[in-house]
Order: C-alpha cells, then sequence, then structure tokens
C-alpha cells in the first residue's frame, strides 16, 4: 500500500530535482528517500524518476502521480486539523499568509486582538508574493492567505473583507493643489514608481492606467513600498499607495497625496483557502477580527474607512 511518506518524499522530490535537496527537506537521510522512492515504483510498476548525474527529473508518469499525490497529502493535513479543530474555534496551529503590501500594515494590529480574543491561536506567519502565497496554500503548507482578489483557482475559496483604495502620492512640490480630485490620465506614467514585477499592487496599477496614457513606467522597481516613497519623497517621480499603508508610509513632508475623483481606483482585500479544508469556521472569525480591528464592518460588506485628505 502506498504511503503517505512516499507521497511526501515523491513531492519533495518534484520540488528540488535532486535526491540530496528533497532528502534535506523532508529531514532524512538521502539513502532513506531514495530507497522510499524505489519501494514506491516498484509497487506501481512504473518508472517515476529518471536518474542523472547531479539531478533528477520526473517522467511523465512520475509527475502525474506526483500532482495527485500533494492532492492526497493535503487532503490528510486537512483531516487531521479537523480532528484537532473540530469544536474550537482559532485554537491550535494556524499558518497565515500575507503579501508584502498588507502584512506591514495590517497585521500589527490585528496579531495582538487576535491573540487576546483567542489564546489558545499559535498563529504562523508567511510573507510574500501571491503566486508563491496560493501555490504553498494548495501544497497544503498554508492553511488561509489575505491578499488582493479575485483569486481564480478554482481549488480555492475567498471571502472579500474591506475595500482599500488608491491615492496618488506625489513630491510635496507638485503643483496641483492637495484637494485636487485627479483621474488616471493626470498620472504621468514616465514618472510612475511601481513595486517590481511579482507584486500584484503593481499589476493593478499598470491595468487602472493602462486606458488612460500610452507608453511606459520609469525603469525602476522597488521590492517594498517604503523604497517606492522615499523615492518619490526625493522627487523621482509618483506612486499608487493603497489607504491600508498611509498611516505608516505617509509621514514625510516631502510627499503630498492627491485623492481620484469617484470611484477611486482600489484594490479588494480577502482571505483565501482551500475548498477541503474543515477550519471554515476558523477563517470567518478570522476575518471577523481583521475587519473590526481596522474599523470595517461585516466581513463582504465593509463600510469603507474614512480616507486622508
Amino acid at each position: 500500500m502506498i504511503t503517505l511518506k512516499q507521497l511526501r518524499y515523491l513531492g519533495a522530490l518534484a520540488e528540488h530535482r535532486h535526491f540530496g535537496r528533497a532528502a534535506e527537506a523532508c529531514a532524512v537521510t538521502q539513502p532513506a528517500l531514495s530507497m522510499q522512492i524505489r519501494d514506491l515504483e516498484k509497487l506501481l510498476g512504473v518508472q517515476l524518476v529518471e536518474r542523472r548525474p547531479g539531478e533528477v527529473a520526473l517522467t511523465h508518469m512520475g509527475r502525474e502521480i506526483a500532482d495527485r499525490g500533494e492532492q492526497i497529502f493535503t487532503a490528510a493535513r486537512d483531516l487531521v486539523d479537523f480532528a484537532k479543530h473540530g469544536n474550537k474555534v482559532l485554537a491550535g496551529r494556524l499558518t497565515l499568509g500575507v503579501i508584502p503590501t498588507l502584512a506591514p500594515y495590517v497585521l500589527p494590529r490585528v496579531l495582538p486582538k487576535l491573540q487576546a480574543n483567542y489564546p489558545q491561536l499559535e498563529i504562523e506567519l508567511r510573507e510574500t508574493q501571491t503566486k508563491v502565497l496560493i501555490d504553498e496554500l494548495a501544497r497544503g503548507d498554508l492553511d488561509v492567505i489575505m491578499l488582493a482578489l479575485p483569486v481564480t483557482d478554482a481549488g480555492l475559496e475567498t471571502v472579500g473583507l474591506f475595500r482599500d483604495p488608491f491615492l496618488l502620492a506625489v513630491p510635496a512640490n507638485d503643483p496641483r493643489p492637495k484637494g485636487t480630485r485627479i483621474t488616471a490620465r493626470d498620472i504621468d506614467q514616465d514618472r510612475l514608481i511601481l513595486l517590481e514585477e511579482g507584486h500584484c499592487l503593481r499589476d493593478q496599477a499598470l491595468a487602472f492606467c493602462a486606458n488612460a496614457n500610452r507608453g511606459g513606467t520609469m525603469g525602476l522597481g522597488a521590492t517594498s513600498m517604503t523604497t517606492v516613497m522615499q523615492m518619490v519623497a526625493n522627487g523621482y517621480g509618483v506612486t499608487l499607495v493603497p489607504q491600508i499603508a498611509v498611516d505608516v508610509e505617509v509621514r514625510d513632508e516631502r510627499v503630498k497625496l492627491l485623492r481620484f475623483a469617484p470611484p477611486p481606483p482600489g484594490r479588494t482585500v480577502g482571505l483565501a483557502w482551500r475548498r477541503t479544508s474543515p477550519r471554515k469556521v476558523d477563517f470567518a472569525a478570522l476575518g471577523q477580527v481583521v475587519t473590526q480591528t481596522l474599523g470595517f464592518g461585516r466581513a463582504g460588506g465593509a463600510k469603507a474607512r474614512r480616507e486622508h485628505t
């Protein structure tokens, strides 16, 4: 009979393409992992791995079995979660992934509230870009993620938490008065500074500007909103900044914020989890804590927070 251990080892081999690295990721010796893979091949009667000097590659059958095995392994994790947490709300271990354009602004406010309301909760955090979070969620490495919606993966369920409008951050010497209401056509794309590729905020900014102006953005890409805002403060250009980040990122007198004419551009922030997860009650409770702590209404129907002028 196939074991979960064998499926886990095959999945690690598919990811790392190297017996040594896969064994290290699984915290076992290389001979032990190799033996389990050979036993699995013998049991199934097919070759799963092409062994080459220095690396390995999965056969077509190996890739298919690794994909299916990953689904089985994730379902087994969900089964364990159901047994451990079925009768308790937000108790035990919860792995939460958050995108970088939310984590610094949401977590410092939400985590203390979670700890106060749910003292039995042991939360583990992962901050990285959207695609990585979705992949890790699908594999079962994460329980739930907070990101900008929508998510198109059919294996995931989502709920909207709040609307996060964008403002335009410009150098303080920009000639437009602070109360000016602007549109996408008022943005000089040649001076638009964005986060590096992979950040969903970059894609949202480009999508908003695409129909208004033609031309490229500046040849500058940053890994954090803090870096982008410093570039704006020093007169290098302008950027779109989410409302949720304003209190933290816009404290420099060299930066001025301009608001957009209604309806303003923005993003919907929400939670996503696997459809097979048994912890949907936990995720609903998490969403409620987030919206209440940030000053919004009920999840999915949040009132807009007062914007900075």
